[in-house]
C-alpha cells in the first residue's frame, strides 16, 4: 500500500528518485500514466494489469469509455527503477502534469501520484477544509 507525502526533486534529465518506502513495491517495474486533476498515476505492473483487465470490460460502444481508455493508455510508460531508485518521467507526462523541479509524491493506496509541488499544495489547501467538514458517509464503512 502506498502511503504518505514526499517531496523529491526532478533532475535535469527528467528523473525522479522514488521514495524509499515505495521502492520494494515498484522494484520489478511500474507504469506511469496520466491521472485526474493533472497529476500522474504510478502503478506497480501487477496493479496496472488488474486495471487494464477492468478496462477491457468497458463497452466499446461507449464513446466516453473509448475516450478514457485512449487517453489513459496512450500516455502510459513502463519503467524499471535503476539501482538508486530513479525512474525517468517522459516529457509528455511532465508537460501534462506541469512538472518542474519541485514535486510532491503521495501515496494513494493502490497507486502513488506525482504532482507539481505547487499544484499539490493548492489542491490540498482546497480539499483539507472540505475533508474536515465532511459529515456524510462518502466512503462506505468509514
Amino acid at each position: 500500500m502506498f502511503l504518505g507525502t514526499y517531496t523529491p526533486r526532478l533532475d535535469v534529465k527528467g528523473r525522479l528518485i522514488l521514495p524509499a518506502k515505495f521502492r520494494p513495491q515498484l522494484a520489478d517495474g511500474l507504469v506511469i500514466t496520466r491521472g485526474q486533476e493533472r497529476c500522474l498515476y504510478v502503478f506497480s505492473v501487477q496493479e496496472f494489469e488488474r486495471i487494464h483487465e477492468q478496462m477491457r470490460e468497458a463497452s466499446m460502444s461507449s464513446k466516453q469509455a473509448r475516450d478514457y481508455v485512449r487517453v489513459f493508455l496512450s500516455g502510459a510508460t513502463d519503467e524499471v527503477p535503476d539501482k538508486q531508485g530513479r525512474v525517468t518521467i517522459a516529457p509528455m507526462l511532465r508537460e501534462y502534469a506541469g512538472l518542474d523541479q519541485d514535486l510532491a509524491v503521495i501515496g494513494a493506496g493502490t497507486r502513488a501520484e506525482i504532482w507539481s509541488a505547487a499544484a499539490w499544495e493548492s489542491y490540498l489547501q482546497e480539499q483539507e477544509s472540505q475533508f474536515a467538514e465532511t459529515d456524510q458517509d462518502i466512503i462506505p464503512g468509514l
